[in-house]
């Protein structure tokens, strides 16, 4: 019997989700006996459901009306799987029912679940929660006395078919929670409603109190869509104590939504008005106005330019344009204060600096999630409709008018919508067109459906959009809206906290504007457990920014973004969950491996970004401090190779400039060892620097005690070839011919005569320091944690370069040459090199099956024209008694030219199990060797590689 502890951990990265997502992606049925069944808890697990009924896998739910407590809309939603039988326990005489069992059988074994989660939206990915997975035989006792347990509650006479009670425990469902609720009014009936701070909001007071003080008078508040940024500013501007406040939007609507929030923080204590086309409150203390009214020179001259104690800018990333320019020339606040949730802008205006770099607070998406600030969301990436075998993609379909609203389309688009659901008793939904004739015939097709609905574009008046909402969240109008179809002017602003379900039907082009339209669902409301996200993808060449957009991952690296996408669940904080069907998951794919990461277009936008944050250059390890693009894409574009090299041809601030053996020199530091993948080459450079001799005195004592790495004779050699260039091969010799760091000096090394001359330029002997500071950084952060004996960290991803340098073989070998595998006598290692995904069109003759049959087993292959006798392969069956250590290296696949880097896997131990064969389509025999992983594979890793 296996056992296994399986909580929600978000420091571990598991949630109790994930595990039963697993299990039933393999089981071939299964049987579940919960207590508690809600809506929350089945829309987690709705796209794992329809995949089970398309395979015909049939599986038994056992539930309770114990306590009223199981929601009837989510106890119907499993009654439409055809593969469910679904069956309810009525609950006699007080008597409790608190089963939390989940049974897998693979066909094989059985898998069981027990503990302590229900089938609720909390239980499964963030409350406290223990249970315990096991894994037993077909014929164990456990398990057998639990499937008589299940049985028997099965076919009790109190048990019966869901179908034949649904209408009745509806009824009882509804009596009960109207009791609930009129209890609930009656103990709140004297409470009088105080807003209190979040978590956010109360940071935001210190900060602006603090930059007050200061004498600051800008400050800019960075705030993901939906945590409050508009009563952040209020409480904040509230402990100031100022007598007039401005507050500026772009939209009318904004500015009314923004007075009623002042109006419930400040109460009756100041005087409010608004400034529009349809207003003209000039007088008011605290004056609301879009900025086009402002603008205007009549608007301007009813003030002095110190009018106002304070003026706050919403959505500030618009403050470029010229009418907010207009106005912040013109007025002289004490204090300007900022708002936005996505400041960075690509037109090259830098918002940053309009506020003199003062950032206050910044929290994003990610964090707002972990600090519970927003509603969780359930977000659903599945294929967008293939029509008359047509794909929409960014040349032809979305463009053609007629598909994109055909009658296929809409009744596919509501089907889905029906079937992924909303929190709520009806959906409040906003769908996302390409444009607005979209939208509007989409509109006009679902209302002739029987589904009310209307569009909003640019076009509308103020009045029609307010009615539009009003109709949109109300719970008593007869004419009451279930979605709105708009294109872009629900982006940012506008609050509608009551939005359940949000439709994306428009290809995503941008990581903020897509964050953006995800947010108009995120704020949170009375009875909205959460808010369900539909994201039809059609074949974009940008599909790639859906997992970037949501993992808030600014890296760009490709192979960290498949695993998003495979493993979002598991690191998306709190409640919220990610799913795409297996058609997005493949064109998402498909969209990172065309994309360039490299692309210095990509590099240059991030860059400007960061600096505009800064006000200044930004240093290497700014890069990292501030989340932005992995310097390494610099390093590893081939047109730079080097941060001093982008600086000097794309910032017209920078003036350095170095001769090309300098450059050269730079190029190699920053390519080969800033990764920080071991410290020994930066420790070495970083002593040549300020010491200059006796190197490898120094660096076996440095290695010893800051590292508890002992240097071996072979460690020194391979030190040595490396800044001697000698254990380069192929073209990189020639390449970096020129850098050559050390030379002998009697019985150790000091600094080369070339090397020296170039450090005494100090803005050279500077950057070098940098470079060698951020790899020593970059160990720490990423490598530091190294597996038994070796140089390498479990899971860290390597070269065939990094790993020959990491063994420390006196040469490097190029790719070609390993093949898969090479022993290296000198060292006694024998690395294994495994790409997972095989290309189809490779020869027979290298079209190896390895596989992993387990997290702890792997099947490896020979090269061909190999025999059981042959030397490697005899060399890799005795390894264990040889003393040889074999790593086991292994990556997705090697189409992708930019992410060339294997997972390490640890150490592999030969089992004894071998076959010799020959290779299908070929006269070449092979050995297939079995192999332990001496460390099993973790769980969200191994179903990356082996799933996906």
């Amino acid at each position: 019997m296996e056992k296994y502890f399986v909580s929600n951990n978000k420091v571990l990265g598991t949630k109790v989700l994930t595990t039963i997502e697993n299990e039933l992606s393999k089981c071939t049925s299964f049987s579940i006996s919960v207590a508690f069944i809600t809506s929350g808890g089945i829309v987690t697990l709705l796209e794992t459901l329809r995949e089970l009924e398309q395979k015909k896998i049939p599986g038994r739910i056992l539930t309770t009306d114990y306590l009223m407590f199981s929601d009837p809309k989510a106890l119907n939603k499993l009654s439409q799987f055809s593969n469910i039988d679904l069956r309810m326990y009525n609950c006699q005489d007080k008597e409790g029912f608190h089963t939390k069992g989940y049974i897998f059988d693979t066909g094989s074994d059985f898998h069981i679940l027990m503990g302590s989660s229900n089938l609720t939206q909390s239980a499964l990915t963030k409350n406290i929660e223990w249970n315990t997975s096991l894994i037993v035989d077909q014929d164990d006792g456990y398990k057998n006395a639990l499937f008589n347990e299940f049985t028997q509650l099965w076919n009790s006479k109190h048990t019966q078919p869901y179908s034949l009670i649904e209408s009745d425990y509806q009824e009882r469902y509804e009596d009960s929670k109207s009791v609930k609720r009129i209890l609930k009014t009656f103990s709140e009936k004297n409470k009088i409603e105080s807003l209190k701070p979040n978590l956010m909001q109360e940071a935001v007071i210190k900060c602006i109190n603090d930059s007050y003080d200061r004498g600051d008078n800008k400050g800019l508040l960075i705030s993901a869509t939906g945590t409050g940024k508009t009563y952040a500013s209020a409480f904040a501007i509230k402990s100031l104590k100022p007598k007039r406040v401005l507050f500026l939007v772009h939209r009318e609507q904004i500015a009314k939504q923004a007075l009623k929030s002042y109006k419930r923080i400040f109460q009756d204590d100041k005087s409010y008005g608004l400034l529009s086309g349809n207003s003209k409150e000039y007088d008011s203390e605290f004056l609301f106005s879009t900025m086009q009214m402002m603008a205007k020179d009549e608007s301007l001259s009813h003030f002095r330019k110190d009018e106002f104690d304070i003026i706050v800018i919403d959505e500030v990333h618009r403050a470029g344009a010229i009418s907010y320019q207009k106005i912040m020339n013109y007025f002289k606040p004490k204090y300007w204060f900022g708002m936005s949730a996505s400041p960075e802008r690509t037109d090259g205006f830098d918002i940053y600096s309009l506020f003199d770099h003062n950032i206050l607070y910044e929290i994003r998406l990610q964090q707002a999630l972990e600090d519970n600030l927003l509603c969780p969301f359930h977000y659903f990436g599945i294929r967008d409709l293939e029509i008359d075998g047509e794909v929409f993609d960014d040349t032809t379909g979305y463009r053609q008018f007629s598909k994109l609203v055909s009658d296929l389309r809409v009744d596919y688009i509501i089907e889905k919508a029906n079937f992924y659901g909303y929190s709520g008793n009806r959906p409040k939904g906003l769908i996302f067109c390409s444009n607005k004739e979209e939208a509007k015939e989409l509109s006009r097709k679902f209302n002739e459906r029987g589904i009310p609905s209307a569009s909003l574009t640019g076009e509308d008046s103020q009045e029609i959009r307010e009615e539009c909402i009003e109709r949109l969240v109300s719970d008593t109008r007869e004419d009451y809206l279930e979605y709105i179809f708009t294109v872009d002017i629900f982006n940012e602003g506008v609050d509608i906290p009551e939005i359940n379900q949000v439709l994306m039907l428009r290809p995503t082009q941008s990581a903020i504007i897509f964050v953006q339209q995800l947010g108009r669902g995120l704020r949170k409301s009375k009875d909205k457990e959460f808010v369900v996200i539909i994201d039809f993808i059609g074949n974009y060449k940008n599909n790639f920014l859906i997992p970037i957009a949501l993992s808030g991952d600014r890296s760009y690296n490709k192979d960290t973004i498949r695993r998003y996408l495979q493993e979002g669940n598991r690191i998306i904080p709190g409640s919220s969950t990610i799913h795409f069907d297996e058609i997005s998951k493949k064109r998402i794919y498909e969209s990172i491996d065309t994309a360039n990461f490299n692309d210095v277009r990509l590099i240059k936008d991030s860059y400007l970004q960061l600096k505009y944050k800064l006000g200044r250059i930004p240093g290497l390890m700014d890069f990292d401090v501030f989340g932005s693009i992995d310097p390494i894409r610099i390093f590893d574009n081939k047109n730079l190779g080097s941060y001093h090299m982008f600086l000097k041809k794309y910032e017209k601030e920078y003036n350095v400039s170095f001769s090309s053996t300098e450059e050269k020199f730079l190029e190699f530091i920053s390519k080969k060892f800033a990764s920080g993948k071991r410290p020994h080459e930066l420790l070495a450079i970083h002593h040549l620097i300020y010491q200059g001799n006796n190197l490898f005195t120094y660096l076996k004592k440095a290695l010893k005690e800051q590292y508890q790495i002992e240097m071996m004779e072979q460690t020194k050699i391979n030190i040595i070839n490396l800044l001697t260039n000698e254990f380069a091969t192929g073209t990189g010799k020639k390449t970096y011919e020129e850098c050559i760091f050390i030379q002998a000096d009697g019985d150790d090394y000091s600094i080369s005569e070339s090397f020296a001359k170039l450090l005494e330029n100090e803005a050279f002997k500077k950057q070098v320091d940098e470079v060698i500071k951020f790899g020593l950084y970059r160990n720490d952060q990423e490598y530091s944690q190294r597996y038994e004996n070796t140089s390498f960290q479990l899971y860290s991803k390597y070269t065939y370069e990094d790993v020959c340098r990491l063994l420390e073989w006196e040469k490097g070998e190029v790719a070609l040459n390993i093949g898969g595998y090479k022993f290296d006598k000198n060292t006694n290692t024998y690395p294994v090199f495994i790409n997972y995904d095989k290309d189809e069109n490779i020869a027979d003759t290298v079209k190896y099956e390895d596989h992993l049959v387990s997290p702890d087993k792997l099947i490896a292959i020979s090269k061909s024209n190999r025999t059981v006798s042959s030397d490697d392969v005899q060399t890799a069956l005795n390894s264990s008694a040889l003393g040889i250590d074999m790593e086991l290296f292994i990556r997705k696949n090697k189409d992708d030219k930019i992410s060339k880097e294997f997972y390490y896997m640890g150490k592999i131990i030969p089992t004894g199990t071998y076959k010799q064969f020959v290779m299908p389509n070929t006269n070449s025999s092979a050995v297939e060797i079995e192999y332990r992983l001496k460390t099993p594979i973790k769980e969200d890793l191994y179903d990356y590689i082996v799933n996906s």
